[in-house]
This record gives C-alpha cells, sequence and structure tokens, in this order.
C-alpha cells in the first residue's frame, strides 16, 4: 500500500525553567515527541521531533506563553508516515477533487 509521508523537524526549544511544562504542552498540541530535556544555567532546553505542518504559528504560540523569552531553532530530521486518519482525509479530498474535475469536462 502506498503511504503519504511528512517532513519531521528537530526542534529545539529554549525557554526559563519555569516555563518548561509550557512548552512540554505546546509540543504535544502539535503532535510532536520530546527526545531530550535538560535544564542549564536557568534554561530549560528541550529537543523535540515535530511534522513541519504543525510547526506553522510556533513561534508566536511560544513567544505569547513565554512572555516573550523563548526562543527555538528547527531543522530538517527525516520523513516518516502521516499518521492512518490523516492519510484517510488526504486521499478522501484527491478523491472528490478529482470526481469533481473529471464532471465538470
Amino acid at each position: 500500500n502506498p503511504v503519504i509521508l511528512e517532513p519531521i523537524m528537530k526542534v529545539e526549544i529554549n525557554v526559563p525553567d519555569e516555563f518548561q511544562g509550557v512548552c512540554l504542552t505546546l509540543i504535544n498540541k502539535r503532535k510532536g515527541v520530546v527526545e531530550d530535556s535538560h535544564v542549564q544555567a536557568g534554561y530549560a532546553v528541550l529537543t523535540a521531533a515535530v511534522p513541519l505542518a504543525n510547526m506553522f504559528g510556533f513561534s508566536t504560540d511560544l513567544r505569547s506563553s513565554t512572555q516573550g523569552k523563548g526562543e527555538y531553532s528547527m531543522e530538517y530530521s527525516e520523513h516518516k508516515p502521516v499518521l492512518p486518519s490523516v492519510q484517510e482525509e488526504l486521499v478522501k479530498s484527491y478523491q472528490e477533487k478529482k470526481a469533481a474535475a473529471q464532471t465538470s469536462k
């Protein structure tokens, strides 16, 4: 069976340690997986793998959740299969568009 892949980004987030819980919540909302977490010099450094499509708007959410003190960087990591529910939605949408295009001919 064909599988739809999506780009996964390695995200490193630096925030004051009092905002560590908030950052974990932000990552979880975006279907991310925390790979590492440690505190150094009063800052929490979180490393996570997050789908690129879910990262849009993250900068705004991070800054508003950390009083402007949070920073992050991201780089490409790999491609992984999308969740089955997402693949079903994409296939259904494609089939509907294809059917609509054929009926308009």
